[in-house]
């Protein structure tokens, strides 16, 4: 069995929500002792952190991977070693993907293919409805056999509200997690930016924020008919706040989080029609930017996720609004997220609780904490370490990031999985 003493650490606890100095033991992947002064058994491997900062390993809900059908853009191995590099621990697989996850064999395939070759762990979500076509739900029991850990159809809205509330009930039997996108899809078809001066100067096709909370308003209208367990994917405009807050105290089994994109940029970084800041949903105004890190300090959302969307060179060179959206994340995550800290919007544990407990406590897995018996699933980095990002040299397939050229802080040192080193050096 491998023992291994990390040592001389800043350590991150989110659910003490404390830092401080200290030292963790590895014992068989999981985590045996922690503590100021710990001594390290005959044999064990020691490696000195030098004073760095030590967390749980990110789990990040809602990575899009290309396997099957578009792997020039991602595949689990380049996904895996992103991640790895990033210091996201777990991969929260979408079921977007040509064709989609929505049976059985399809969510098999997934995992056989992430087992072979992702140094990071992958849970796989499927689609809710059979092809995301918002027609007929798949057979969420038989897909949670074969190992779903939430059901989802993206950012295909269902809107035919029958067969939604069907699935949420049938979701709700069996204890499901379903994951929805708030939005109204007939307002936002088409828009590639929020409605305002900005896109009117620009000339981009736009949308009201107010989309965002019709959808929301519908989708808790039917989970307080089902009794569903539902979460918001991306919660990113300050209108769907005060409907979100409503639902929590009202006792309704709802979270929300948003991307570490919309919690750091806003729809002025678009500039001169930058295609790598066009998002789903679109960038939105400082206003509604503050408002969200400010529903992430207080608890109203609840995660903040990378929202990873790998896009090739050839669908994101065309005019602003014709360009797919979306953006990578994986190894960019940890230092965005730092620029929330670096601010003085959110201390570390919070950070960490965001982006780690409390996605592990939804889907319900033991990661995400630092406690005697948890998984050694952790990511040591440097807080403060500066650099300035190279797209060129980030490891997804695709490189498609809305920080190429950024000077951002935060490198990470280390990366552990089930206590065995897949990111830096032995």
């Amino acid at each position: 069995m491998t023992v291994t003493l990390l040592q001389n650490a800043r350590l991150i606890d989110p659910e003490a929500d404390r830092v401080r100095d200290g030292a963790i033991l590895i014992e068989g992947g999981t985590i045996a002792a922690i503590g100021a002064d710990l001594a390290a058994p005959k044999g064990a491997q020691v490696i000195d952190l030098g004073g760095a900062h030590l967390a749980p390993g990110i789990v990040d809900i809602g990575v899009k991977v290309g396997e099957p059908g578009e792997r020039h853009k991602e595949s689990f191995r380049s996904a895996g070693f992103a991640a790895a590099a990033g210091g996201v621990t777990t991969m929260v697989t979408r079921p977007d993907t040509k064709p989609p996850i929505d049976t059985p064999e399809a969510m098999e395939f997934v995992a056989r293919r992430a087992r072979e070759v992702s140094p990071v762990r992958v849970l796989a979500m499927s689609a809710l409805t059979k092809g995301r076509d918002g027609r007929e739900m798949v057979e969420i029991g038989f897909l949670m056999d074969a190992g779903a850990v939430a059901f989802t159809d993206g950012t295909h809205v269902v809107t035919d509200t029958k067969v939604l509330s069907r699935a949420l009930t049938y979701a709700r039997s069996l204890g499901a997690l379903v994951i929805g996108h708030p939005q109204e899809p007939i307002l936002s078809k088409g828009a590639a930016a929020t409605s305002g001066k900005f896109s009117s100067l620009r000339g981009i096709p736009a949308v009201s924020p107010m989309a965002e909370r019709m959808g929301l308003d519908r989708d808790l209208a039917l989970i307080e008919m089902t009794g569903a367990r539902y979460h918001f994917d991306q919660i990113t405009t300050a209108r769907a706040l005060p409907a979100l807050e409503r639902a929590k105290a009202n006792g309704l089994d709802v979270t929300a989080g948003t991307s570490i994109h919309h919690a750091t940029l806003n729809e002025f970084d678009v500039a001169d029609y930058r295609t790598f800041f066009r998002l789903t949903p679109p960038l939105r105004s400082e206003d509604d930017r503050m408002a969200i890190v400010e529903a992430l300090r207080s608890g109203v959302i609840d995660m903040l996720s990378s929202m990873h969307t790998p896009q090739d060179e050839e669908s994101k060179r065309l005019p602003f609004e014709e360009a797919a959206p979306g953006a990578v994340g994986l190894e960019t995550f940890l230092p965005a997220m730092l620029r929330l800290f670096h601010s003085g919007d959110l201390e570390l544990p919070a950070l960490f609780r965001l982006a780690s407990l409390n996605p592990a406590k939804r889907l319900g897995l033991a990661q995400g904490r630092l406690a005697v018996g948890a998984p050694a699933d952790l990511v040591a980095f440097d807080p403060h370490a500066p650099f300035v990002l190279d797209r060129a040299k980030l490891r997804s397939k695709s490189r498609n990031t809305p920080f190429d050229g950024a000077r951002l802080q935060g490198i990470v040192r280390g990366t552990w999985v089930n206590g065995t080193r897949v990111f830096g050096e032995a």
